[in-house]
């Protein structure tokens, strides 16, 4: 019996990868697809190449083809793992900074108090699940909040002399290299540091750290437009920015300035999407309510005005 690729295609299409709600197809994922006579080939694409998902994504496929083609079908499939590399290589300085690292997301926000930290939490440990190697810096250095995140406060980074040079161990926790300037401080105390005293602690964590090999660091940034995102635009590559924001107005217009420090001269760094978080509350006692206590689509209007995802 001669096959097709349509058929293999549609077959492919009944695979979903995880937690998407997404096939394999729509999501771009089958290349190198080949039929001759019974013998189908093709690469599944995955987003890393320790992902968790990889043997189960062949055996779903291989499952489809039979069911949906024919048992005399003889499948070859091929993982392949890419993790683009999207740092912005704007000059030469910019090249020897953190070169073992693919992709650098910064988590920014204009306000404060809109979870931008819990964000950059739930985001570096959403790209760890997918197998890919994962690193974390806090960069908020008047008020880091990482350490209670990961749930490692008091916990003290080693120190280990490499090639001569004393060499900053990052924290290591689900699976994510981690390192916060709440490590170095009694957390009951006040940060009062002038603004080059941040951004040379800030530099201290970027250049004297073992990070390694990432597919993606993840950038915590203070809230508001200052000397630590100057530093952070001027120091990295960086791949691209989030903004977080709550919907109502104060929260919106201080986004807003943040979408403009990214998007301008000489700093341009891509927007990568904007999030909305505390869209709404829902009391346990009334699970199908929702209470819009700061107004209801501010962010997704802003997305729509600014032409940008609403992630």
């Amino acid at each position: 019996m001669a096959y097709t690729l349509d058929q293999a295609l549609a077959a492919l299409a009944q695979v979903s990868y995880p937690d998407t709600g997404k096939d394999l197809v729509a999501l771009n994922m089958i290349e190198a697809l080949k039929i001759e006579g019974n013998k189908l080939s093709f690469s599944i694409i995955l987003p890393s190449a320790n992902s968790p998902f990889k043997k189960s994504l062949e055996r779903a496929c291989t499952d489809s083809i039979k069911q949906n083609m024919g048992d005399d079908v003889e499948i070859s499939i091929q993982i392949v793992s890419k993790v683009p590399v999207g740092r912005l290589n704007t000059n030469e300085a910019h090249k020897k900074v953190l070169p073992g690292v693919k992709n650098i997301i910064a988590v920014a926000s204009g306000k404060g108090g809109v979870g931008k930290s819990t964000i950059a939490t739930n985001l570096a440990i959403g790209l760890a699940k997918t197998g890919a190697s994962v690193g974390l810096l806090d960069a908020d250095i008047f008020g880091p909040s990482q350490p209670k995140m990961f749930g490692v406060e008091g916990v003290a980074p080693s120190v280990k002399k490499i090639d001569g040079k004393d060499v900053i161990i990052p924290t290591e926790k689900f699976g994510i290299k981690m390192l916060s300037i709440g490590f170095f401080i009694r957390k009951e105390d006040a940060l009062i540091w002038r603004g080059a005293m941040a951004t040379s602690a800030l530099k201290q964590l970027i250049n004297d750290a073992a990070w390694g090999e990432l597919d993606y660091m993840v950038l915590d940034l203070p809230p508001g437009t200052s000397d630590i995102h100057l530093t952070i635009v001027q120091e990295l590559p960086v791949t691209g920015a989030i903004i977080v924001s709550t919907p109502q107005d104060v929260a919106i217009a201080d986004a807003i300035k943040g979408i403009g420090m990214f998007q301008a001269e000489k700093i341009e760094v891509p927007i990568l999407g904007l999030i909305e978080n505390m869209a709404w509350f829902t009391p346990d006692e009334l699970p199908n309510n929702k209470y819009y206590l700061f107004g209801k689509d501010g962010v997704k209007k802003l997305a729509e005005e600014k032409n940008m995802p609403l992630l």
